[in-house]
């Protein structure tokens, strides 16, 4: 069960987003070709990725930034890229491009120091969006809860498309990363369900000041939670598979 898009088209060309996205598949083909080569990796991830363990020791700060444009692999970056797309437009639309970009920063960053706090002496390396694109999905929620989102939910080899409130795809995601952090050991290794946990709380913070200037309470009684806006209309082709009738 995943989203592949929302009914909210922007108002404005997203560059930010686009820019953001560029840079993470960029810099991953670079280095695509040694993810099967654990030494020439682990030298790549050694100088640029996160090591909770530094950032508690006062070292290696840069790497708060530089983690967030680093992936483990093809799923890992195509997951987090299908998120920013699908979030990312509507929050730069409303926050302006430059505005957009310190808050996915700041985000990230902030989700970065959220697992420093958790694991403090964890030498597991740290990479990846996820905490940055948490941010961005919980600023999403404060400003349209009720905007419909396309889950795809798979059965076996069957699938079907629903539409659903962004509330309920976004806190549903929000609850697992928190039963994950709760039976996961941070300095084991894996994923980082409390960066994501914290990116996504920042998010909403830094967030309300936007949502309160809108109206707050007053906001959403206006737009009853949807986008302020005509939502995009999705039409589904039928199969092409011909039907067989019975007699």
């Amino acid at each position: 069960m995943f989203p592949i898009r929302d009914h909210n088209p922007s108002g404005r060309t997203p560059y930010v987003v686009y820019t953001l996205m560029a840079a993470n598949i960029l810099i991953f083909l670079t280095y695509a070709g040694i993810l099967n080569d654990d030494q020439a990796l682990y030298a790549l991830f050694g100088k640029w990725a996160m090591i909770p363990a530094n950032i508690s020791r006062g070292m290696d700060y840069h790497t708060l930034f530089s983690s967030m444009f680093l992936h483990a692999g093809w799923m890992h970056l195509i997951g987090n890229m299908l998120f920013l797309w699908i979030f990312g437009d509507n929050l730069e639309d409303e926050l302006g491009h430059l505005k957009f970009l310190a808050f996915y920063l700041a985000c990230g960053v902030g989700a970065g120091l959220a697992h420093v706090w958790v694991a403090p002496h964890s030498n597991v390396l740290t990479v990846g969006a996820s905490g940055a694109i948490a941010g961005v999905m919980g600023g999403y929620l404060l400003l349209f809860p009720r905007a419909r989102v396309d889950v795809v939910v798979v059965l076996i080899i069957f699938f079907r498309i629903f539409a659903t409130p962004a509330w309920l795809v976004l806190v549903a995601w929000l609850g697992i990363q928190f039963v994950g952090g709760l039976g996961a050991d941070p300095d084991a290794g894996g994923v980082a369900y409390w960066a994501h946990a914290g990116g996504f709380v920042i998010g909403l913070i830094l967030i309300t000041p936007l949502w309160l200037r809108l109206g707050g309470p007053g906001f959403w009684q206006q737009t009853r939670g949807r986008p302020p806006h005509p939502e995009a209309q999705y039409r589904l082709n039928e199969s092409r598979i011909p039907k067989i009738r019975r007699k």
